[in-house]
Order: structure tokens, then C-alpha cells, then sequence
């Protein structure tokens, strides 16, 4: 399940790096290239992060649903 989100993030580190090598070479071109690609990585790990949280509040609220002597459930 985290295995896309470490991967994006990896890809975010590694875009970093390029940006630090493009910016001491003085790229400019680069260096925007590097950080719009860097924003999509992190973007990436944001919607893999709500994606989660939501599949995880689908399955807690299945659980209380089907369950009530979970705590909020309407049965109590």
C-alpha cells in the first residue's frame, strides 16, 4: 500500500538533486524543468496519501457499521 508513496517520494529526493546540480551549473532551463517535475512527484505522494485515508475510512466505518460495540457506532 505505501510502496507508490516511497517511490514518489524517492523520485521527489532524486528531483531535488537535479535541481542542487542544475542550479550549480546555473541551468535555468533545467532548474524549471527540474522543480515542475519535482511538484508533479509531490503531488503524486499528496493523492497517494487522500487515496489511502479514504480507503482506510471505508473499511473503519465498514468495521463500526457491522460491529456495534465499536465506540460512534449507531447502534450505541
Amino acid at each position: 500500500m505505501l510502496l507508490p508513496v516511497q517511490f514518489a517520494l524517492l523520485l521527489f529526493t532524486f528531483r531535488l538533486g537535479r535541481l542542487r546540480a542544475a542550479r550549480a551549473r546555473g541551468d535555468r532551463g533545467a532548474i524549471s524543468i527540474e522543480l515542475a517535475l519535482a511538484i508533479i512527484a509531490l503531488v503524486v505522494v499528496a493523492g497517494a496519501v487522500a487515496a489511502s485515508l479514504v480507503i482506510l475510512q471505508k473499511k473503519v466505518s465498514t468495521k463500526v457499521e457491522q460491529d456495534p460495540k465499536y465506540p460512534g457506532s449507531a447502534a450505541t
